[in-house]
């Protein structure tokens, strides 16, 4: 039971747990060992890691604190590779990198001018009185549509936004979607005022419209230590969250319920699921310990689609090099799953994650000292299921043919 007791403390399980899953999936897809490789290949490299940044001593707070010091200087390099990227500002600069790094082939978008209909249908008032322009023709020639349409939530109210998206997206078809590349902008000073909400209510500047295939940033410096990379690693994020929302609209393109299936992907809808059977994976499409950390979901086998996403953006980002900036990220490659359970006054749990790290060291440096390994201990199970159906694309095939079930039975 080592490999079962090791993994059940960074998961938070009981060992016997992953001991029944462990029988089950052997019987019923015949693959042998895989606690224990995953367990070993997890050890492995936490010591390669710390061995790498040359640490000797292994009580919690000083692995934290020397993840911590890495992501800052491994920021600052960043930042000082992104002056020679072209573009006006960082923000332009940072957006002109993400389009040649995120590896993500074309997407099945809604036609753009099915936005321009939609507002034309729905004269979204009080944006057009924010603009201070008189009719949505105007504001639908002096900007771009996508921004028009991004900005409607700060500025329309919540029974505006839900009648117009209950009327303009009940007669969609797959006519009205097209195949182009994912878009990245950086909003405009127009936007200045929405930006600043947005970005005091997100905590990041980074937005999107899934079903536009558009991802915004909102130019809004954040002058503390971690943000940026934080902010970029989930700029590339998004482009995978959009490509896989993309093939789910595709895959849904022929059926009799399209415009239903449609909005229910936009809207988030999460299937009730709350138990498995045996050899039963729950799809959980959210990061339920930032919620409930008590939510009965977190002691059972699941596998959830935004570890994929974080899986693919944080590889584009670091096996990406430029060494003319001296900027090398690979440390950080593979690390999103790995996480170890570290000793201070007692056992605590440490994410190897850049995305944990990156927002351990914000809240570190806002004075709050709050570590994070939510994304680790999700990317963990979704490392344990990838391996036991055979690799990523078997994966992302399994969660897309299933993601509307809420759970995959094998």
């Amino acid at each position: 039971m080592e490999h079962f007791g090791y993994l059940g403390k960074i998961l938070e399980v009981r060992p016997v747990l992953l001991h029944n899953l462990d029988a089950e999936m052997q019987k019923r897809l015949g693959r042998s060992g895989v606690i224990e490789r995953v367990a070993e290949e997890n050890e492995a490299t936490i010591h390669r890691t710390l061995t790498i940044l040359n640490s000797g001593e292994m009580s919690a707070s000083h692995v934290r604190g020397i993840l911590r010091t890495t992501i800052a200087a491994h920021e600052r390099a960043f930042l000082g590779f992104l002056e020679i990227v072209k573009g006006a500002d960082e923000f332009e600069r940072a957006a002109n990198l993400a389009r040649k790094i995120a590896r993500v082939g074309k997407g099945f978008f809604l036609k753009r001018e099915r936005a321009e209909e939609i507002l034309q249908k729905r004269i979204p008032g009080n944006l057009l009185k924010f603009l201070g322009i008189a009719t949505i023709e105007e504001a639908i020639r002096r900007y771009d549509v996508t921004e028009l349409f991004s900005a409607l939530r700060f500025v329309e109210s919540d029974d505006w936004m839900h009648e117009t998206f209950e009327i303009a997206y009940s007669d969609f078809t797959k006519e009205d979607f097209e195949e182009r590349d994912v878009e990245i902008k950086v909003l405009g000073p127009a936007w200045q005022k929405i930006a600043e909400v947005f970005v005091a209510k997100k905590h990041h500047n980074v937005s999107h419209l899934k079903e536009f295939g558009v991802i915004f940033l909102n130019p809004i410096k954040e002058n503390v230590s971690g943000k940026f990379l934080r902010d970029f690693a989930l700029l590339l994020h998004y482009f995978h969250e959009i490509k896989f929302y993309s093939d789910l609209f595709l895959k849904n393109a022929d059926g009799k319920n399209f415009a239903d299936n449609l909005k229910a992907l936009l809207r988030g809808d999460v299937k009730g699921v709350k138990t498995v059977g045996s050899g039963e994976w729950l799809i959980v499409q959210r990061y339920l310990a930032k919620e409930d950390p008590d939510d009965p979901r977190l002691f059972l086998p699941r596998v959830n689609p935004e570890s994929l996403h974080w899986l693919r953006g944080e590889r584009d980002l670091t096996l990406f090099e430029a060494p003319e900036a001296k900027l090398d990220l690979k440390l950080w490659h593979n690390l999103d799953w790995v996480g170890g359970i570290f000793k201070d006054d007692g056992e605590s749990p440490v994410s190897f994650d850049l995305e944990d790290n990156a927002m351990s060291l914000v809240s570190f440096m806002e004075g709050k000292e709050r570590s994070f390994n939510y994304h680790q201990k999700e990317a963990m199970w979704t490392k344990i299921f990838m391996e036991y159906v055979g690799g990523e694309e078997r994966m992302e095939k399994l969660l897309i043919e299933n993601f509307d079930k809420g759970i995959i039975k094998f």
